[in-house]
């Protein structure tokens, strides 16, 4: 009697904390974790954020994760349990820890148990008089029992705000090991979980997870980067354990791309972009880092060249009356430095202003950049070019250029922040067009859906970052097309996803843009290759009294918080390297039922 006593109160006291939670995370999800009886931590993930348990649990409510108190005691014991991957750190735990630490698997089991008298109607000694439904409740467990539990979940199930029962969930891990024999057969688990069950008939639904990026390395080059690119596939009717998956089956591509890679057609753009940063970052601080120029000439020699040329076309045009002559400076793209393959091809008809651009990029210090626009605005004030620019750029130098058609140009202070500004508001003008010209060009956009990437009514440092959000999208559309052999019909829908998201969001390179594609489409570049995940489902009944089994394989850690127990192991399965050999963690989930009425 006095044991049960006990624990009805331990129930109230976890319910209560719950409850606090939860009403706190109604406003906003608290940032730090809250902790129940000293030892555990309760933490609330949003919906729509990144949960670790997104690999065993499809809801998309809002879930309790509880895990072991870190209060940053030197143990042994705690800094064998310690995780060194801290991929949830910033959303689970306080800045200062080194990352999630899981229960033992018996505590684990005591707190799913008192959750589960916490949500019973039946049980009274709440003494509340209306039991709030609380969000779907996980547990990291540390995987002491002989399954090796290393997660135990509880979710209410509802009939209308009536809780009549809970689903309890349970999983467990064990590898990495590349031994087929330790694989489950299919018609045994189908038959287990009908015997666990008590079900006549049960469904199959397969899903495979596939690395394309890899396959479609360039050269077998290695570069580091978090660049992934990978292929979902689902089907019904799993005929047996790794089967490969048939193509009719339904699947999304995933790509989460980083720009920069120096393999990638477009990379002299993005050195190029680096540069435009330079000078934002320049404009906001006051300070501009000018890089190590690569030119054998000087941004002035440069400058002074090319205005020397043009002064010589100009007299020859006044001489001769050639009408080529102002075609012949149209048309002069010599001063583009870029190396872009016929995906990426570089644009033709610069102006004016976007061959300096490509001139000044070698600037090595703010006084060389003074000088050359002392140099150019001269030149304008004498008349000794008459430059041509496109319709439509707001520069300062483009107004200059304008004004020197009339004979006459205001006085320019070059001091300051202003030849800076000056040069990038010609960058951007130029780049924008880049990107312009390459979605237009491949009839990916409309010049109105690009519309807020080059808008001019927003501050400069607004232009940049938008800037920045469409050579992403650029870079995506590349590599999709060199990589994947991507056409029209796959790039435009790609395309408008991007522009969707990007209009909304703020520039987010680890972000994952998915695509609905056919299997057939990529299927060279995965078909003699080992999946990444593979996992079976096998479910039975309907609504909210369907139960699921799940088998899964995977080649990295399901579960962050047992990584750093198996350092050997993760070792052990890098060293081999051949594909026949690869090693799985291998992972069930099951689920059982708890009814109430």
């Amino acid at each position: 009697m006095a044991a049960g006593s006990a624990r009805r109160v331990e129930s109230t006291e976890l319910y209560r904390e719950l409850l606090r939670v939860y009403e706190e995370g109604k406003k906003s999800i608290p940032e730090q974790p809250r902790f129940f009886e000293n030892d555990v931590e309760i933490c609330l993930i949003g919906c729509g954020c990144k949960s670790p348990i997104e690999r065993f649990w499809n809801g998309n409510s809002i879930v309790y994760i509880l895990q072991k108190a870190d209060h940053n005691e030197g143990g042994d014991s705690m800094e064998e349990s310690k995780s060194d991957d801290a991929l949830y750190a910033s959303e689970l735990l306080p800045k200062e820890s080194a990352g999630p630490v899981a229960l033992s698997v018996r505590r684990a089991k005591q707190l799913i148990s008192l959750y589960i008298m916490a949500q019973n109607p039946n049980m009274t000694h709440l003494k509340t008089s209306a039991l709030v439904v609380l969000p779907p409740l996980w547990i990291r467990c540390d995987g002491s029992d002989p399954e090796c539990t290393r997660w135990l979940g509880a979710e209410p199930l509802k009939a209308g705000n009536k809780i009549t029962g809970i689903n309890i969930y349970m999983v467990t891990c064990n590898g990495p090991t590349a031994d087929k024999t330790c694989f489950a057969n299919l018609e045994e688990l189908k038959m287990a979980h009908k015997v666990k069950h008590h079900s006549s008939v049960v469904t199959t639904k397969g899903f495979a997870q596939y690395e394309l990026i890899r396959a479609a390395a360039i050269e077998d080059t290695i570069v580091e980067s978090e660049s992934n690119i990978s292929i979902d596939i689902m089907w019904n009717t799993v005929d047996k354990i790794l089967q490969p998956p048939p193509l009719t089956a339904a699947a999304t591509l995933n790509i989460s791309l980083e720009s920069g890679d120096p393999r990638s057609p477009v990379y002299p753009l993005y050195r190029e972009l680096q540069f435009l940063l330079t000078l934002a970052e320049g404009l906001k601080t006051g300070v501009t880092e000018w890089p190590e120029s690569l030119e054998s000439k000087s941004a002035f020699e440069l400058v002074q060249g090319f205005l020397t040329d043009l002064k010589k076309k100009l007299d020859v045009y006044c001489t001769s009356g050639n009408e080529n002559g102002k075609e012949n400076i149209k048309s002069d793209t010599a001063a583009v430095d870029s190396s872009m393959k016929s995906i990426f091809s570089e644009r033709g008809g610069l102006d004016f202003a976007e061959q300096l651009w490509c001139k000044m990029r070698s600037v090595s210090s703010y006084q060389e950049l003074v000088e050359c626009f002392t140099l150019i605005i001269k030149s304008l004030e004498h008349g000794e070019v008459q430059p041509w620019i496109h319709q439509g750029s707001s520069s300062l130098l483009s107004k200059l250029i304008q004004q020197s058609y009339h004979g006459k140009i205001e006085a320019v202070s070059l001091s300051g922040i202003t030849p800076v500004q000056m040069l990038l508001e010609i960058g951007l003008d130029k780049m924008k067009k880049d990107y312009i010209s390459f979605f237009i060009g491949q009839e990916l956009a409309t010049l109105t859906y690009l519309d807020y990437f080059i808008s001019t009514s927003v501050d400069l440092q607004e232009q940049v970052h938008r800037v920045q959000k469409l050579h992403h999208m650029l870079e995506i559309m590349v590599s999709c097309t060199v990589l994947l052999q991507f056409k029209h019909e796959n790039l435009f829908p790609l395309t408008q996803t991007c522009l969707k998201y990007y209009k909304e969001n703020p520039l987010n390179e680890k972000h994952v843009f998915q695509l609905p594609i056919r299997p057939a489409l990529v299927k060279k570049f995965y078909e003699n290759d080992h999946p990444e995940i593979w996992k079976v489902d096998i479910s039975s009944g309907h609504g909210q009294k369907e139960v699921k089994t799940t088998w899964q394989v995977s080649t990295s850690p399901p579960v962050e918080h047992m990584i750093s127990n198996n350092i050997g192991l993760l070792c052990d399965s890098t060293v081999n390297g051949s594909t026949e050999e690869r090693m799985y963690y291998i992972t069930m989930t099951n689920c059982s039922q708890v009814h109430f009425t």
